[in-house]
């Protein structure tokens, strides 16, 4: 490779100072991240609050009902994916792997989702800012007649969610887990309880 050819550099080998920047603001934004990780709820609370604002702002503007539509289809996805489990069990075989418990007395296995928490969240506050960008400019102020794209957006997401809650009872798993039973002690039957 010769001089200059890799990413952010300039011709002398140098780093560019454009190249620098971006990586610096890279930097920053992935510490920010990394420190929001712990806080949940307070990161939910921004999303939902920008979420407010963007209604507010499409309310008010009547119009990029597309970019709405799109936003919602978005975040669809991306809630179906935090709903289901890493490995499908309709794609295993019976000999293939671990598997989700099916029995009350089967090791507790903790749910892992195919888009953990973070992800989904960071993914769904990301589609907000882009569609509240998008309403900056008129290019994507489509005219459509919205009363359609709500009944569109409603029939998906009643037969997407059917689908997955017939999927999670056929193959009996719950999304949400709160942690691992804990055994306090035996009783004199032998057999320990959850406490």
């Amino acid at each position: 490779m010769s001089e200059g050819d890799s990413v952010g550099e300039s011709i002398h080998g140098k780093p560019s100072t454009i190249g620098s920047f971006f990586t610096r603001v890279g930097q920053i934004y992935q510490s920010w991240l990394d420190k929001s990780t712990p806080f949940s709820v307070g990161r939910w609370v921004v999303t939902l609050s920008l979420t407010a604002i963007y209604m507010i702002r499409v309310y008010i503007l009547q119009g990029w009902y597309i970019v709405t539509y799109a936003l919602g289809i978005y975040h669809l996805n991306l809630f179906i994916a935090f709903l289901s489990p890493k490995v499908d069990p309709s794609m295993l075989d019976e000999d293939e792997g671990p598997a989700l418990p099916t029995k009350q007395n089967e090791e507790f296995r903790p749910f892992i989702r195919r888009l953990p928490e973070f992800k989904f969240w960071h993914s769904a506050t990301k589609g907000i800012v882009i569609a509240m960008i998008c309403t900056f400019f008129e290019a994507f102020n489509v005219p459509v007649f919205w009363p359609i794209l709500v009944m569109y957006f409603i029939m998906l997401f009643c037969i997407t969610m059917k689908r997955q809650i017939k999927h999670m009872v056929k193959y009996r798993y719950l999304p949400f887990t709160h942690g691992k039973r804990t055994y306090r002690g035996k009783e004199d039957t032998g057999k320990p309880f959850a406490s």
